[in-house]
């Protein structure tokens, strides 16, 4: 279950602020959090000290009544490189990455198990064995999976202090204005409609940058590099200049000329960091996608 610490309760020790919310002692909710059973911000959080900030996402992961069966199953992988401490996946567009409450299969996390058998890290629970950082369902490229904790401890500090680099490619509805530039506009959760995020003043600290590849009438071909990790921050910061991803109808609702297209136009397509065993860069990169190629020859062609 997810919960968004708002304006009306927080600065509170988390294992405090869950037993106001859940009505339960704090006791209860400590041993979850010691038992690495809760998340805020997609992290696990050992530490019921911790301090809770207005747009938190607080994550109980595996509550006593709530606990998900996830199971090895043996689906297909586009595995780009493997060793004994990462797995890099090319993801494919539609699937989802780790399961939740009534979505418990078929997902990487689900693959990755049959995969790796017992040889993925513990960091991120039961639940998110191996995940250091998540694409959505619709977006396609690059991901790491790391096989044992030491490893994922270094390279998820390098995507917390955001020394590696991570780039996307996108199509967006108009032409913009600048052809380059750098959005930094601070995210939080759309007050209006949970499922979305919106730019929020008081959300956190996001910035994103970007360039334009090639022009079509009424559409942009762009690259982004993300130099903060903000769920659907690419989404959210292109809607606000007014030019939101084809496909992406959370942000930007259907398109007259790509009606059948369902899901954002983008994909992940580079990744470096720091190896946690050699300590040197590398690099992993992923040609664009069947689908994406498509929409780029149909662009051409209007």
């Amino acid at each position: 279950m997810d919960i968004i610490v708002d304006e009306s309760l927080y600065d509170l020790r988390l294992d405090a602020y869950l037993a106001q919310k859940f009505d339960k002692t704090r006791n209860h909710f400590d041993i979850l959090i010691k038992d690495g059973k809760v998340t805020v911000n997609d992290i696990v959080v050992k530490k019921s000290s911790y301090k809770t900030r207005i747009n938190d996402n607080i994550t109980i992961i595996d509550d006593d009544k709530n606990e998900l069966d996830v199971l090895p199953q043996d689906i297909p992988l586009n595995i780009v490189f493997e060793d004994d401490d990462i797995l890099i996946i090319d993801k494919e567009r539609g699937m989802v990455v780790h399961p939740a409450n009534g979505h418990s299969d078929n997902t990487l996390v689900n693959a990755i198990m049959f995969h790796c058998k017992d040889r993925l890290s513990t960091i991120n629970g039961t639940v998110r064995p191996g995940i250091v950082h998540r694409i959505d369902k619709d977006t396609s490229g690059i991901l790491c999976i790391c096989k044992n904790d030491i490893s994922h401890n270094f390279i998820q500090k390098q995507f917390k202090e955001h020394t590696n680099h991570r780039k996307y490619k996108a199509i967006v509805k108009g032409n913009l204005k600048e052809k380059s530039g750098t959005i930094e506009q601070s995210i939080g959760r759309d007050r209006n409609n949970r499922l979305r995020f919106a730019v929020d003043k008081n959300g956190k600290n996001a910035i994103t940058k970007y360039k334009v590849l090639e022009s079509f009438n009424g559409y942009d071909y762009i690259e982004c590099e993300l130099l903060t990790g903000r769920t659907h921050q690419i989404r959210v910061h292109m809607k606000h200049l007014g030019h939101p991803l084809l496909g992406d109808t959370l942000y930007g609702g259907h398109d007259k000329m790509f009606k059948d297209i369902e899901g954002q136009i983008l994909h992940a397509y580079y990744l470096d960091f720091i190896h946690p065993s050699t300590k040197e860069k590398v690099v992993f990169q992923s040609n664009l996608p069947i689908y994406f190629e498509n929409i780029l020859s149909k662009l051409k062609d209007i």
